[in-house]
């Protein structure tokens, strides 16, 4: 349920944020305390699960018969968050005696509708870590004034339903917005966390639905092409990015039974170097590998020779294209073994795809069990 919007690498000197999650518990809190007193506070304080306490200023205020309302402004610092500058609302009104904090879904926040995540089908997508931190901030205004805690928190962000366009909640099956996130209360800039969070329930709703098939890719061109070329359906596909061991580590603990890795073809050789990590700040591609892959597979010495001095992947894949030479189909195989430690004794059944950026299928490993 990451919104990330583009792919992290990690960067010094950065400036961190908060997140949905925090920037909802302030806006409660200090609607709750308005609710009971009649006035907001100043600035309101949280405790972040970490033990931090930040302080935030309030960017709406509106009190009315039975329900107060604050609203803070969401900063991601310097992370490429969707979300940054959007306004988070919290809505607060007396619940039932007895009910506790209870949660509803406003304008722009989603609805779950799939099994496989933290929340059940139905619920509104305000995550665990957020609800405990929003339930505590209730609780400690309760004390404060010898009130009960019994109220219903409505979080809601104005466009929030066009921004979750943005993100890959759609296909985790929730619909109508965007899902108030967080565990720590804080965003790193460029960190992996979210993305690996995402393909991780990305993983946990494909096996909840039973399917027994899913591919991880690299970008948007091999994604369609694998999607074509299996006949996937949209909750299969795993936006794995550069992050092939993410997927790969969670597959081995939470199985499904056909484990399709594809990619271009300059990832899926730094995946056959032995890289797990394919971003271009974890390594680059080896050119005396692949040199080393072709003379292997039965090319002359001047051709290796030719791809050791290339500029990029793309140049040798060219040249090989050129020599009506298979580069392709070595990498894949050594993809494939890169790809299988992860899942040792899974039995899972893997396959490698390598296409080209046009999403020309390149070579393909048959399906075989990881043992």
């Amino acid at each position: 349920m990451s919104e990330v919007e583009k792919t992290p690498g990690q960067k010094a000197n950065l400036r961190k944020g908060w997140t949905t999650g925090t920037c909802a518990t302030a806006a409660a809190r200090a609607a709750y305390e308005a609710l009971l007193s009649g006035k907001f506070p100043a600035d309101v304080t949280i405790t972040l699960p970490g033990g931090t306490q930040p302080s935030f200023a309030l960017a709406l205020e509106d009190l009315g018969a039975g329900f107060a309302r604050a609203g803070v402004i969401k900063d991601a610092g310097d992370d490429p968050d969707v979300t940054h500058g959007a306004l988070v609302i919290a809505r607060v009104s007396d619940g039932p005696p007895g009910s506790g904090v209870t949660f509803r879904a406003g304008e722009g926040i989603g609805t779950v509708t799939r099994a496989g995540l933290p929340l059940p089908p139905g619920e509104p997508a305000i995550n665990p870590v957020p609800r405990r931190m929003i339930k505590a901030a209730i609780e400690e205004i309760a004390r404060l004034y010898d009130a009960t805690g019994d109220v219903m928190v409505e979080i809601s962000i104005p466009g929030g339903e066009d921004i979750a366009k943005r993100t890959l909640n759609a296909r985790l099956g929730i619909v109508g917005g965007l899902s108030i996130l967080g565990t720590s209360g804080i965003v790193v800039p460029y960190s992996c966390a979210a993305w690996i969070d995402t393909i991780h329930r990305g993983i946990d709703v494909a096996g909840a639905a039973g399917l027994d098939h899913v591919a991880g890719s690299t970008g948007s061109a091999s994604e369609a092409a694998i999607k074509t070329l299996h006949g996937l359906p949209d909750i299969a596909l795993i936006e794995m990015g550069d992050f092939a061991g993410g997927m790969l580590k969670y597959l081995r603990t939470h199985p499904i039974p056909k484990v399709t890795i594809a990619g271009g073809f300059a990832k899926m050789t730094k995946l056959g170097q032995g890289l797990l990590d394919l971003h271009s700040k974890r390594g680059e591609v080896d050119l005396s590998w692949l040199a080393s892959c072709c003379a292997d597979t039965g090319a002359d010495e001047d051709f290796a020779a030719r791809v050791k001095t290339a500029q990029s992947a793309g140049e040798v894949l060219e040249l090989a294209r050129a020599e009506d030479f298979d580069i392709a189909a070595p990498v894949a195989k050594a993809a494939w073994r890169t790809a299988a430690k992860p899942l040792h004794g899974s039995g899972i059944m893997l396959e490698i795809a390598v296409f080209d950026r046009a999403g020309n299928l390149l070579a393909r490993t048959p399906f075989l069990p990881v043992h």
